[in-house]
Formats: structure tokens, C-alpha cells, sequence
């Protein structure tokens, strides 16, 4: 990984953290496959943190940019799938 994560100064360190899991989560949604409610957990706390579309959107962007894996494919095939693994291809 030869990248850095977007992060905000305005996050907590624990915000941070929780944000970075979620990029976390997409990568390995692309690597190997996440469990489904990992997933969600992750993208809920990220909403909670991130809660403006324009802001998320700009945030994901940026991710995007940067590692190749999109956050938005990713949520998208978990809200549209119900299996446990999720595998972005």
C-alpha cells in the first residue's frame, strides 16, 4: 500500500481510526472479501462521522483516487446483495 488515507483535522483520533477501518473494510472487499456485517458496522460508524453526502462523496473521491477502490461500488454491492461475504471485482 503506497498510499494515504483522507482524513479530516477535525476528526477525533478514535474518528480517524474508525474512518480508516472503513477503507480497510473496501480493501479488503476487493483483496479477499468482508463479511457482510463487518462491513455495515464499519460503514455505519463512517456515516456517523461523515454524515453529509457532498462530504462523503468528496472523502470516497479522494480514497478513490488514491488506492483504486471505490467505497461507493463497494456499499452499493452490499446494499444490493444479502450474502455474507461481500467480493468487489
Amino acid at each position: 500500500m503506497e498510499y494515504q488515507y483522507p482524513i479530516s483535522m477535525d476528526w477525533s483520533t478514535q474518528e480517524v481510526i474508525d474512518v480508516i477501518q472503513f477503507f480497510e473494510a473496501v480493501e479488503k472487499a476487493y483483496e479477499k472479501g468482508v463479511e457482510r456485517e463487518v462491513l455495515l458496522e464499519r460503514y455505519r460508524r463512517f456515516k456517523k462521522i461523515v454524515p453529509g453526502k457532498a462530504d462523503e462523496r468528496n472523502v470516497c473521491n479522494q480514497f478513490e483516487e488514491a488506492s483504486g477502490y471505490s467505497p461507493y461500488r463497494t456499499v452499493k454491492k452490499m446494499k444490493e446483495e444479502q450474502s455474507h461475504v461481500i467480493k468487489v471485482r
